[in-house]
């Protein structure tokens, strides 16, 4: 394949790339944003004409194999969308007949995840923020690895921690390296990085609760935020990619609603009695800033204990987590390599930009498996040449480590499956 891709590149040929978008909310609309204002740009640059052609709510789906229009494609898809069928969806996107065919999972829910191993055995590409499959159920997120690789297809979900962040392919690169991972803390949330990198003692934690609110740093009911569910499933994807087989129920994950807050039925109501609560986290506030410390809501991955955590936890002011500012993440790679210093990634982790920026340099990296990208055909049969990994099949009693096998190349550092792995022992 990746002779095919070089000679494909060297001929000039352009790919032709079909792009079905699910969810069309947020970060779904502006993908759609971005890969429209950039297609002119994408075909000379990259040789590739990638054109977003459906589209799917949780009602509706529209399939167009011109591609959607531009200035109007909202007001057309409610307009001629029919009754959704993931399936059918998935049909009408395969019969535009291009190329390559790529479906993008912007959705929140855990739906569309169940119907991934299926788009895969129908020759579909799969890119995803959604973080329901990576921390989903640990049988189903082993199947596809195996299946993508029989299947010659690829699953890129680089968003899915970090938003734009090179988060999980700066972890691939270490391990696929040599590195060996002793643990991995970060700031997950842009949520709750802002309402500890805002709080301090003194203040009332249910204030800068509703500030954020009001800012729209939290969801509309920001118990979703300090469940710490949404860094658990970070935790659990962080994790798998270091090769541990952890459920996201076996995590030990400290919520930050009070319990009696929990079973509340609205919202507006737990708005209301947080105050009541303020005097705990003034009383942790004030424990840490005694020892010259704050308190930050951490996730932590830790390889020599084979342990993961979501935690509430203090640090000392001269540690990279007390000198954030604003709602960026922050997560600290601490290595063989990379002991004394461990490594920083840093920045935005969360907004509809970034994030569709994430998706959108998976959604080119497809591309560049396929063909579309000279320099990326080149590298891919370079570094196949050469590359070696580890896999790591997680079982439920522990880790098994298997037979060596050949990497895909550079590309494939943010993907499951590929050419190369294809024809390759699982």
């Amino acid at each position: 394949m990746a002779t095919e891709t070089l000679l494909r590149a060297s001929a000039g040929k352009v790919l032709t790339v079909a792009v079905g978008v699910i969810g069309p909310g947020l970060v779904g609309s502006t993908l759609i944003k971005q890969v429209t204002a950039q297609a002119d740009k994408l075909r000379d640059l990259l040789k590739a004409s990638i054109r977003v052609v459906g589209i799917a709510n949780s009602k509706q789906m529209y399939v167009n194999a011109d591609g959607l229009p531009e200035d109007n494609w909202k007001e057309v898809f409610h307009q001629k969308g029919e009754d959704l069928n993931l399936h059918r969806f998935a049909e009408l996107l395969k019969g535009c007949e291009r190329e390559c065919c790529v479906l993008v999972d912007c959705t929140a829910s855990d739906v569309v995840p169940n119907m991934y191993l299926h788009y895969i055995k129908m020759g579909m590409h799969i890119v995803s923020p959604n973080k329901k499959f990576g921390a989903g159920p640990l049988d189903r997120y082993l199947s596809l690895k195996p299946l993508s690789q029989e299947a010659g297809r690829h699953f890129l979900y680089e968003a899915t921690v970090g938003a734009g962040l090179p988060v999980l392919s700066t972890l691939r690169s270490l391990i696929e390296t040599g590195d060996r991972i002793i643990k991995i803390e970060g700031i997950l949330s842009g949520t709750l990085s802002y309402l500890f990198n805002t709080y301090k003692p003194g203040m009332k934690f249910s204030d800068v609760v509703a500030d954020a609110k009001a800012k729209g740093y939290t969801e509309p009911d920001p118990r979703e935020d300090l469940s710490g569910t949404d860094v658990a499933r970070k935790v659990v994807i962080l994790a798998r990619e270091c090769g541990l087989p952890v459920e996201l129920k076996q995590l030990h994950v400290e919520s930050l609603v009070p319990e009696p807050l929990a079973q509340l039925a609205t919202k507006e109501e737990y708005m209301e009695q947080l105050h009541k609560y303020d005097g705990d986290m003034e009383a942790r506030a004030a424990a840490a800033e005694s020892l010259g410390e704050v308190i930050r809501y951490i996730g932590k991955v830790d390889m020599e204990s084979k342990a993961c955590s979501v935690n509430l936890t203090s640090y000392p002011r001269s540690h990279p987590f007390a000198q954030l500012s604003g709602s960026d993440n922050l997560i600290v790679f601490t290595t063989e390599r990379y002991r004394d210093r461990p490594l920083i990634v840093r920045g935005p982790g969360a907004g509809a930009e970034v994030t569709a920026a994430g998706v959108f340099a998976d959604l080119i990296q497809v591309n560049a498996a396929m063909g579309g990208h000279p320099a990326a055909a080149a590298r891919d049969l370079v570094a196949g040449s050469h590359a070696v990994w580890l896999v790591l099949r997680a079982t439920m009693e522990g880790i098994k480590q298997q037979q060596p096998q050949q990497l895909g190349g550079w590309w494939q550092a943010r993907c499951y499956g590929g050419p190369h792995s294809s024809s390759s022992s699982s």
